[in-house]
């Protein structure tokens, strides 16, 4: 079962959100962390990577330098990128990015790195955040839902993105 919310949940889930969640859904079985345990990101993302590229996205394939994604941070002397860091997913043209995580993704904190990541990136409006609907008997949807829910409704914190779509799989 596929999970998703769109944080702020003052806003409506952006159209192109809501396509990403039918790339999720499509391959929901193929997926599903309740009954693939050990089933890793990689593997997460190989299984979307078709169907992610139709909408747009270039997506890792590999962990070697060739096959990342880079994404610009800062720009120095005759336009050179500076810092960059990498995304799962990056669709530029319509300012996202998708990082899809396993089991590294709340017992690391990984769901906070993303966030920061994405908010240095450049021209990165929405954030869409993959996480293991289950993890070693732990729902790490709702544990990163919550985090989200506190971020956005306390208003001490504001973010330079649109939105974050936070997706369970």
């Amino acid at each position: 079962m596929i999970n998703w919310v769109y944080f702020p949940k003052s806003s409506p889930p952006p159209e192109f959100g809501v396509l990403i969640v039918r790339v999720f859904e499509e391959m929901a079985d193929d997926i599903d962390s309740s009954t693939k345990e050990d089933q890793h990101s990689d593997t997460v993302m190989a299984r979307l990577r078709p169907s992610l590229e139709k909408l747009g996205f270039r997506v890792e394939k590999g962990k070697s330098s060739d096959d990342k994604i880079v994404v610009p941070v800062l720009f120095g002397r005759k336009g050179k990128i500076l810092k960059c860091f990498n995304a799962d997913a990056h669709a530029a043209g319509k300012g996202w990015v998708l990082e899809v995580e396993a089991g590294r993704a709340v017992d690391n904190n990984q769901f906070l790195k993303d966030i920061f990541q994405a908010c240095m990136m450049h021209d990165v409006l929405h954030l869409a955040i993959a996480v293991r609907n289950t993890y070693r008997n732990s729902d790490d949807f709702a544990k990163v839902e919550s985090f989200l829910e506190t971020l956005y409704v306390s208003g001490r914190l504001q973010l330079p993105l649109k939105g974050i779509l936070l997706i369970g799989y």
